[in-house]
């Protein structure tokens, strides 16, 4: 319950800046190869490892826990390994200047990586008056900064503790993926008042297949290589803005691995290649 209850306390301050919803449908969006194309927190990381906000070390060891929670699974230690490590970088940092960061990186980016099409989808959404939400494993701070940009309803995303405006390093519930999204956005559809039965969800991983199976209005996009399957015997809509060679081996690539994890283990090789290059000048 916490992951759901902490994501849906987090889109609350957004939802009352809105006019109260007549529409019972709503369509929620995931970011990683989704609606934006490779992963956020690849890029992100990068960009403050670049910012020199954290160690080389700590990008690696949070490689590693990603890519345990992977490859073992959502077993009870791997939960509880990658929810230790996850975010656990930006301890001791304030609020207010992740937020800053995260504006620069965002523009620097994130904005040319936004999927066109996926974009589009959204926009049917909101043109149909829809309230429109992108759901995500990747810090809160990331999405609602992405949802605002994209001109989107608001963000449900994995929620970093702080006290007086200093983050802890530690997260408030658990990481936002898998069956935690669709807790999520069942907690949100609770209190919006929205049938899940009318609702969208469009997702490229195998990992969404709660969310995806929550709402009565699945889409497939980006597909890694099981949702694909998947998709194809329940008969689901299926959307691919990539082009072949990329859609396969993205498709390769994400069947095993997560975005997240991909990403991490990215920018930590990323980084050790950074700073062997200083060590030769």
């Amino acid at each position: 319950m916490l992951a759901g209850d902490a994501s849906a306390a987090a889109a609350e301050f957004d939802a009352a800046l809105l006019p109260p919803s007549v529409v019972s449908s709503a369509a929620f969006f995931d970011v990683d190869n989704t609606m934006l194309h490779g992963s956020s927190i690849f890029h992100l990381a990068r960009g403050l490892y670049r910012r020199k906000f954290f160690s080389t070390r700590q990008i690696a060891a949070n490689a590693v826990d990603h890519f345990r929670f992977r490859m073992l699974g959502e077993t009870p230690e791997a939960v509880a390994n990658a929810r230790s490590s996850a975010l656990a970088f930006i301890a001791g940092h304030r609020v207010t200047d992740l937020k800053e960061l995260v504006e620069e990186i965002f523009d620097e980016v994130l904005a040319d990586r936004i999927c066109p099409g996926a974009k589009s989808l959204a926009q049917l959404h909101l043109d149909a008056g829809e309230r429109v939400w992108l759901v995500t494993a990747a810090p809160v701070e990331v999405a609602r900064l992405m949802a605002n940009r994209l001109g989107l309803t608001g963000a449900l995303g994995t929620v970093a503790e702080h006290l007086d405006g200093v983050y802890t390093g530690e997260l408030v519930g658990d990481i936002l993926h898998g069956a935690a999204k669709a807790e999520a956005v069942r907690g949100l559809a609770d209190a919006e008042g929205l049938e899940l039965s009318e609702c969208s969800a469009y997702s490229d991983s195998i990992n969404d297949l709660p969310l995806l199976e929550l709402v009565g209005h699945p889409c497939a996009v980006n597909p890694d290589a099981r949702l694909r399957r998947h998709a194809a015997v329940a008969g689901w809509r299926t959307r691919d803005y990539r082009t072949g060679r990329k859609a396969a081996r993205l498709g390769l690539v994400t069947a095993g691995i997560s975005g997240a994890t991909v990403g991490a283990l990215s920018a930590a090789k990323a980084a050790r290649n950074g700073l062997s290059r200083r060590r030769v000048r």
